[in-house]
């Protein structure tokens, strides 16, 4: 009996996706057997294309406007959702239990993903791809393919690693076959998992593997053809990550130097490799510090020379109508759901390069004046010029308390006080033209502070001023210098929350870095804004003709739960569990 094709499809429902790789565009016809998918070039080449569908993707939810349009970042201290209904919420709350808990699909589409990438290795054939030599991007084609699915089941074992802990690893059997499970067996994935720290370091292992069988160009020498497929940077930077990880408190039970020094070696192996490119990754400039750090997230956001791997790129302006302030409207009308908090607004720095409550020249009368410019290019709040000039749109963000045209609306409107401008493209909202979007999975200015991170942990803050100072002189802010490895590791932290806000980083970050342990929502309450965790803020704004700020709890979820060790983890699936017994529940979520 032959075998038939099955797996999962991911529906974009309400977006047109869009990609500059004609190859990630053509999928396989799922009701073909396996001989007739690996059997002709074409549909093998789909199949592959098709494991990417799996990708994590930060901007997954603006699929699902009544129950996730908004960053997930609303699951962290950096923003709240305004939609009441949106599953954010009760996640902040602790309010789900392993068999309610609706954001669990990460589970799924990452054991797919595996097992897409492992039914590729085990039947595509060299034969009907072609494995020539060859000069440019198809050199020995079906070996790139070959690491491009390696790769990939790397990065799902890292994701699964990021949202359950433990792992499984389903990788290859003592014979060095792809592991396939038979789906239809109930016992099929009943098996133990792999501890946290050592699976981050099969990840990396893997990785390892990928590098020196140099069957992935460390950039396409064709983009136009070949952008959002994975290449030897990738491996380099999964691997920065995935060490950084593992040396993380959460995950290394401690300060683990050896550790620390393996993440700092991966992240200057990127880096030092990168360097000897033709066409090397880098920071998005243009050598305007007031508008660069904004236009690398919407500029043609692919082609950019800072996005190593991005999931898609979408034509839509569904994610603008979700991120601008609620009075802009015509055509379509904004909603603005992510509302950033007032804990994140005071972590950009005074543009003397120092925190707000360190800095005698700070006038809380006057917040937004003469801060981090990332601050303006990140975050809409009283004041901020906004809307189509040419249509007439252009006016000033009025949030003010109780009737500003910003405030709160039927269907949108804010919590805090603020609105989300990174990502958001300035449309005509009386002539809507659907703009592209690409939120990126691995990005240049990550890979800095990564380095960052653990050179500091290895090293000292001598050697790594030198990566931070990157990012913070790309927005003309002064370069760090005369730190302990406490006070770096405190602006590095810092640095990391702010440049990579909204990304899918900050819920993992505040989770390896364990801040949650030894403060309490009370004991906390004299500590400035942004050094606190339980409790949200936001601010009230009032005569907006002279705006008065009253800095206040946040109007939702003044002060969030974390249950430890419950919440530095996501249930696995009940019905998975009970299936598969071995694979264990996570502490706090047993049932």
């Amino acid at each position: 009996m032959k075998k038939i094709i099955i797996y999962m499809v991911a529906l974009t429902a309400g977006f047109s996706a869009w990609s500059c790789a004609d190859y990630l565009g053509k999928e396989v016809d799922l009701s073909m057997s396996e001989d007739q998918v690996f059997s002709n070039q074409t549909n093998t080449r789909g199949f592959l294309a098709n494991i990417y569908v799996n990708l994590p993707d930060a901007f997954a939810g603006y699929n699902d406007g009544q129950f996730l349009g908004a960053s997930r970042d609303c699951m962290t201290d950096n923003a709240i959702s305004y939609w009441g209904v949106h599953y954010y919420h009760a996640v902040l709350t602790d309010g789900y239990s392993a068999s309610t808990h609706p954001l669990l699909g990460f589970w799924t589409t990452d054991v797919y993903g595996i097992r897409k990438a492992n039914q590729f290795m085990k039947n595509a054939r060299a034969a009907v791809v072609g494995n020539i030599d060859k000069a440019g991007d198809d050199n020995h084609l079906y070996d790139r393919y070959m690491a491009e699915a390696k790769l990939l089941r790397a990065i799902f074992h890292f994701d699964i690693v990021c949202w359950f802990g433990d792992c499984p690893i389903i990788g290859d059997d003592a014979d060095g076959q792809p592991i396939l499970f038979d789906l239809g067996n109930p016992d099929a994935m009943n098996m133990e998992r792999t501890k946290a720290a050592d699976a981050l370091k099969w990840v990396a292992d893997q990785c390892d593997e990928i590098i020196a069988a140099n069957h992935l160009p460390f950039r396409y020498a064709n983009e136009a053809e070949n952008w959002g497929r994975v290449n030897g940077a990738t491996a380099y930077a999964l691997k920065s990550r995935a060490l950084l990880y593992r040396a993380s408190a959460l995950h290394s039970g401690g300060n683990n130097s050896e550790y620390w020094a393996e993440a700092a070696q991966a992240a200057r192996d990127f880096l030092t490799v990168n360097a000897t490119q033709a066409n090397p990754y880098k920071l998005y400039s243009t050598g305007n510090p007031a508008n660069d750090y904004y236009e690398c997230f919407v500029a043609t956001p692919y082609y950019n020379d800072e996005y190593i791997l991005s999931r898609s790129v979408w034509t839509t302006y569904n994610i603008d109508l979700f991120l601008a302030p609620c009075g802009f409207s015509g055509g379509v009308n904004s909603t603005g759901r992510t509302n950033p908090t007032q804990n994140l607004v005071d972590c950009y720095e005074t543009i003397n390069g120092l925190p707000i409550d360190q800095d005698p020249t700070y006038d809380p009368t006057h917040p937004y004046a003469n801060r981090d410019p990332r601050l303006e290019q990140t975050i809409l709040h009283q004041g901020s010029i906004w809307g189509d000039s040419q249509e007439e749109e252009e006016r000033e963000v009025d949030v003010s308390q109780p009737d500003g045209i910003d405030y709160q609306a039927l269907h949108g409107g804010t919590l805090t006080g603020y609105y989300t401008k990174k990502f958001l493209v300035n449309i005509s909202y009386k002539k809507p033209i659907a703009p592209l979007h690409a939120c990126p999975i691995f990005r240049f200015g990550e890979i800095l502070l990564n380095a960052a991170e653990a050179v500091n942990e290895a090293e000292g803050p001598t050697n790594a001023y030198q990566y931070v100072n990157q990012l913070r002189g790309r927005v003309g802010m002064p370069a760090y210098s005369g730190m302990t490895k406490e006070q770096l590791r405190e602006r590095i932290r810092n640095e990391r929350r702010i440049e990579l806000c909204f990304e899918d980083h900050r819920f993992f970050d505040e989770r390896r870095w364990m801040i949650f342990e030894g403060q309490t929502a009370n004991s906390e309450k004299s500590l400035p804004y942004y050094k606190q965790y339980y409790n949200l803020y936001g601010v009230n704004v009032t005569e907006p003709s002279n705006p008065q700020y009253d800095f206040v709890p946040a109007q939702q979820h003044p002060q969030r739960a974390f249950n430890s060790p419950k919440n530095y983890f996501f249930p696995l699936p009940d019905d998975e569990v009970k299936r598969a017994p071995k694979l264990k529940q996570n502490p706090g979520w047993e049932l």
